[in-house]
């Protein structure tokens, strides 16, 4: 077999060419003749929702359920030696789901004997990458405009709150101070305002955590918020999940806001039962893709309510700063949570309808 020579010592090409293609994050599928599997990659593991040990051999009309008419299709490009590309597939898989792809299978010989090669694109995830792009250049807009208008802001309010304590020092009424009192306090309340627009500057103090200690700190604090028994918060933890390297203050900020966010929405005189409830659920998620960059292990964490839901027009604005469904809202809880998450290299996504929303977190989990 041929070698690839490095210093230290020799690796098979076979090796080498594998890392690259679990490097890919387009899913790779290489196909005997009769179009059994020889091999997956990692990709395509995520896609597809199976492992490459188990793939192997397979059918793939077993991995593609009633999906005859496209495998007819890849028969005959291997009869006649002739690639092809079809756009928004849409394949139903063996584990229930069903992913939208747009597929190219090229036929080669390779000593003697045809085989394929199958390359899978799923338009989620390209869609999915594209929307998270789209709302971190639109937040980065949004944030230098900020900035710049708290600079402008915070000028004009130090100095109303220094003349309001200088004024509180001469009147001859001491009752007056009151009056006082509320512009300095309403100075300081539009300066907070005015910070939290801004968003968390100070950079993250990582160390290895333990996710559900930070889980279980926000339940803590909203313990004491929720009353008469109204909410029922639940956990569903999975121990397994290695430790990440994250900021557990920064992680604890953003998690509280998507509680009590959840906590807000089931207050809604929309809300069509009488509990509600808020589960807090984690799982190991592998081979996933967190914004363009391909993770072996990755830490998911669900915050899930009963609420009223989103409203379809806010879905793709959620995260900017200002945009709110609650006619109260400031509008920056979500989009300070959006800011960390993406510090540390994750992100965050929201599925909606009447009666149930998710806010899924995904942090990478480091390979040790």
């Amino acid at each position: 077999m041929a070698k690839l020579k490095t210093e230290n010592t020799d690796v098979t090409l076979d090796n080498v060419h594998k890392r690259l293609l679990d490097n890919l994050k387009t899913g790779v599928m290489l196909l005997d003749s009769n179009l059994h599997l020889r091999y997956i990659n990692m990709a395509a593991e995520s896609l597809l929702g199976i492992s490459d040990r188990k793939a192997s051999k397979l059918f793939i009309g077993e991995i593609f359920v009633k999906a005859e008419q496209d495998i007819e299709e890849m028969l005959a490009s291997l009869a006649h030696n002739r690639g092809f590309t079809k756009h928004q597939a849409q394949f139903h898989i063996s584990n229930g789901k069903t992913i939208i792809v747009d597929y190219t299978l090229n036929p080669f010989e390779e000593s003697g004997e045809v085989q394929a090669l199958l390359e899978l694109n799923s338009i989620e995830l390209s869609n999915r990458i594209n929307r998270e792009e789209s709302i971190s250049t639109a937040r980065a807009t949004t944030q230098e405009l900020v900035r710049g208008l708290a600079h402008e802001i915070k000028n004009p309010l130090g100095g109303i709150r220094g003349a309001a304590q200088l004024l509180a020092q001469e009147l001859p009424d001491p009752e007056l101070s009151d009056y006082t009192n509320v512009i300095i306090e309403e100075a300081d309340r539009l300066r907070n305002l005015v910070d939290r627009m801004v968003g968390p500057r100070k950079p993250l103090t990582l160390k290895m955590i333990n996710i559900h200690k930070v889980l279980e700190r926000v339940r803590n604090l909203v313990a004491a918020e929720i009353k008469d028994d109204v909410v029922k918060l639940e956990l569903d933890y999975d121990p397994s999940i290695p430790k990440i390297k994250a900021d557990p203050e920064q992680l604890i900020q953003a998690m509280l806001n998507l509680v009590r966010n959840a906590m807000q929405s089931l207050a809604s005189p929309d809300v069509d039962h009488h509990l509600g409830k808020i589960l807090l659920r984690t799982r190991v998620l592998r081979n996933v893709t967190v914004k363009s960059e391909f993770h072996r292990l990755a830490a998911s964490i669900e915050v899930i309510d009963n609420g009223p839901g989103v409203l379809p027009k806010l879905m793709d604005t959620i995260f900017y700063p200002m945009i709110s469904g609650r006619a109260d809202g400031t509008g920056l809880g979500l989009s300070i949570t959006h800011a960390i998450v993406s510090q540390h290299h994750g992100l965050i996504e929201c599925e909606s309808k009447t009666g149930s929303t998710c806010f899924t977190v995904v942090l990478p989990i480091l390979d040790s």
